[in-house]
């Protein structure tokens, strides 16, 4: 359970949010009061529910009522439930209208999930808005919860109220894209609060990048990875920030490009060379299948098959032929023809090339 959680529970545990020292919820049963405690002293999320439920369901008048809700919202957003931890939020406020801690989880829960793609973002945005405008005008005269905590208890948490406030406005801002306004809210609640929240100060450093000030998000990050008590995970999300932040700066050598492709040595018809390479044997009079390892002249090895052709008058000199059409009273065709150097041209049968013959 996070920090301002516990907090929140500390204001409950003797009281409820928003009323005044004298008017302290009381049990009228003996029974009604060992449900109270069983609810306080559950260990988990799901006891602690299991509890809350209990009390409300045997006690439907009881003046606990807000009290339990909001632990249910609490145990539900523990539970990382979102959906549940709204609906109990909002029975919470009903129940009690100054609720001032669940307007501060609603806000930051939506603002949170919030994406900038939604549909609904800009309702989504003005609920963040309300819910943060009306918890900030509930603490300027909230009375304090429990007559037990001293007034300097009392004067942090209420800062750490705050300070969940405007951090609520500044993710709002961000989602916006104002990265101005995200940047002073987010300060607020870094300097506000009675103990900074080092997830609050990485989110500052992502608004500075934001806004194209990437020296004041390496000095926010470097006090998020210097502290002792920071969790790892927190540091890592600060450590990837802050190396934008130095791209960002131009400090980072870029990423090795990959090796360049070596020249390729084929001839610029190397397509056709793809083609499967099928000779015809010397004196064969038909053409065989393409693939074919014996023909009609006898044996072809492998080999053999993909040697230059040794009929002179199935290609002119340095070349080969994939396809040929030979006959006795006109010059042959070739087609799929790779020729290094010169361009293929009709051989006689005889072995005579054409006087058309282009030049070397």
């Amino acid at each position: 359970m996070n920090r301002l959680l516990l907090a929140g529970l500390l204001a409950l545990v003797s009281g409820l949010t928003g009323l005044a020292a004298d008017k302290q919820p009381q049990p009228k049963s003996q029974k009604e009061l060992d449900a109270v405690k069983a609810m306080f002293e559950a260990q988990t999320p799901d006891a602690r529910i299991t509890a809350a439920e209990n009390l409300l369901l045997k006690f439907a008048d009881t003046e606990f009522k807000a009290i339990a809700l909001y632990l249910e919202a609490a145990s539900y957003e523990q539970k990382n439930d979102f959906e549940k931890m709204v609906i109990f939020a909002e029975r919470t406020i009903e129940a009690d209208p100054k609720n001032y801690a669940s307007m501060l989880m609603l806000a930051g829960g939506i603002a949170k999930r919030a994406r900038e793609n939604d549909l609904d973002l800009n309702e989504k945005l003005a609920q963040v808005d309300k819910y943060a405008k009306n918890a900030l005008e509930a603490l300027k005269d909230a009375p304090k919860p429990n007559p037990q905590l001293s007034d300097e208890q009392w004067t942090a948490t209420k800062k750490d109220y705050v300070s969940q406030a405007h951090e609520a406005y500044a993710l709002s801002a961000m989602l916006r894209k104002k990265y101005d306004v995200a940047i002073t809210e987010f300060k607020m609640a870094v300097e506000g609060a009675a103990t900074p929240d080092p997830a609050t100060m990485v989110r500052l450093g992502q608004a500075y990048n934001a806004a194209g000030k990437p020296d004041d998000a390496i000095a926010i990050l470097d006090k998020v990875m210097a502290g002792s008590d920071v969790h790892p995970q927190i540091k890592q999300f600060a450590q990837a920030e802050r190396v934008r932040a130095i791209q960002a700066k131009g400090g980072a050598k870029p990423p090795t490009p990959p090796p360049a492709a070596p020249p390729s040595t084929s001839s610029p018809t190397s397509r056709s060379r793809r083609r499967r390479r099928c000779w015809w044997p010397p004196g064969a009079s038909t053409r065989p299948s393409c693939g074919a390892r014996r023909s009609a002249a006898g044996a072809t090895s492998r080999s053999s098959v993909r040697s230059p052709p040794t009929a002179p008058n199935r290609c002119s000199t340095r070349g080969w032929c994939s396809r040929s059409s030979p006959e006795s009273s006109r010059p042959s065709t070739g087609y799929g023809a790779i020729w290094p150097g010169r361009p293929l041209w009709p051989v006689w049968p005889a072995g005579r090339r054409s006087t058309t013959s282009p030049s070397a």
